[in-house]
């Protein structure tokens, strides 16, 4: 149950230096993207790359080329969506949320809460966060497409052109 053999244990040692070096090998050559915290479906290729790598260390029955074949394929997935998601807008909304205002100039806006599940104290939360002490001071609190919240304060809102791709800001 403690200890099984030094077999064991060895083998652990070197196909995790060995995945490991294959793994940190493969993500720096994918590119920064590979890892960003950006959306959903860039969480669930963190999640299986994890998830990969700890059943190569702790399955004997997983050979290490195996392993790091598992790692290659999901991160070559990762960056062709990814790639195709940037040039293809169906594959892109296929794979990306979309960012939701919360708060405009200083007032929530309760079905937008509702339908992403945000209660207003979380959203206070996030303006105190930002160094504001009212809603009024705030010209908008945006969802983004991570699950973080963006304060804009009025102070600094300039001409809001940073809301160019959040739907349903009211244009004058």
């Amino acid at each position: 149950m403690f200890f099984d053999s030094w077999d064991g244990l060895l083998r652990v040692v070197v196909v995790g230096v060995c995945a490991y070096a294959a793994l940190v090998a493969l993500v720096r050559l994918s590119g920064k993207r590979t890892l960003a915290k950006m959306n959903a479906f860039d969480m669930v290729v963190t999640v299986a790359l994890g998830s990969t790598l700890a059943t190569v260390l702790l399955t004997s029955d997983v050979a290490l080329a195996e392993g790091v074949l598992a790692l290659a394929l999901l991160i070559c997935a990762q960056f062709a969506v990814a790639w195709t998601s940037v040039r293809l807008g169906l594959v892109r909304r296929a794979v990306k949320s979309t960012p939701t205002l919360l708060v405009w100039q200083g007032r929530l806006r309760d079905r937008a809460l509702r339908d992403q599940r945000v209660s207003r104290a979380e959203v206070l939360q996030a303006v105190r966060a930002q160094g504001q002490g009212a809603l009024d001071q705030v010209a908008a609190v945006v969802l983004e497409t991570d699950g973080t919240f963006s304060v804009i304060p009025l102070n600094s809102a300039g001409d809001l052109d940073a809301l160019d791709n959040v739907p349903d800001v009211p244009r004058d």
